[in-house]
């Protein structure tokens, strides 16, 4: 499984750490372990949190590399909202050491998983914040990423506010772009071409939405 990490990896543009693939295994095993006990996952086997997760994070990690280096960032900030178990957050935080990754999550349990994790990865460019959005105010990051929160047009407004001036808010989508134009220009937003990808064993075309600030 992690020759396939760094395949996929590879079609995407990104180019993996080292010690990445192995600390993505580690992150796996560690999922699995608790996955039932803390309800992280419903998959039926551990292949499918690489295949089905973890790929999903890289594939935002190799947009966000690319980006920031058309933009000549060699050091920038990523927040994951509604970060979960930590699916993309913590992969991009072991694919991109470049990066300071702020994992933003509500549920105790779910941040003391991460928590753990981080530990138990020997992560030092990660941290996790407990918060719920729209609540009060946040800072704000380079590169904002949400999946699974809600519909575009609910989960928008809570994003906008937490990315910078330059900076993007990219949430996974199964379509190109739902969001309502006139709301996209309500919160100062332009809405730039979604990125497309397919991950391994599907034929199904996923989107990383981008919304420039």
């Amino acid at each position: 499984m992690q020759q396939k990490l760094h395949d996929f990896a590879a079609k995407q543009g990104l180019s993996l750490p080292q010690d990445a693939s192995e600390k993505l295994a580690l992150y796996a095993d560690l999922i699995w372990q608790k996955k039932d006990f803390l309800n992280l996952t419903s998959v039926a086997g551990k292949e499918e949190i690489f295949t089905r997760h973890l790929c999903d994070g890289l594939a935002g990690a190799a947009f966000i590399d690319g980006r920031a280096r058309q933009q000549g960032k060699t050091r920038y900030s990523v927040a994951d909202m509604g970060s979960g178990a930590g699916y993309i957050g913590l992969t991009m935080a072991m694919a991109l050491p470049q990066a300071q990754v702020h994992l933003v999550e509500s549920l105790e349990k779910r941040r003391s998983f991460m928590n753990w994790a981080i530990l138990k990865l020997g992560l030092k460019n990660v941290s996790v914040h407990c918060m719920r959005l729209g609540q009060k105010e946040i800072e704000t990051f380079d590169f904002v990423t949400e999946r699974a929160m809600g519909q575009i047009n609910d989960i928008l407004p809570l994003l906008a506010p937490c990315v910078k001036q330059g900076g993007l808010v990219l949430p996974y989508q199964s379509q190109p772009n739902d969001a309502k134009p006139e709301l996209v220009a309500g919160l100062g937003l332009t809405t730039q071409t979604a990125a497309e990808y397919v991950l391994p064993g599907e034929e199904k075309v996923r989107y990383l939405a981008v919304f420039a600030h």
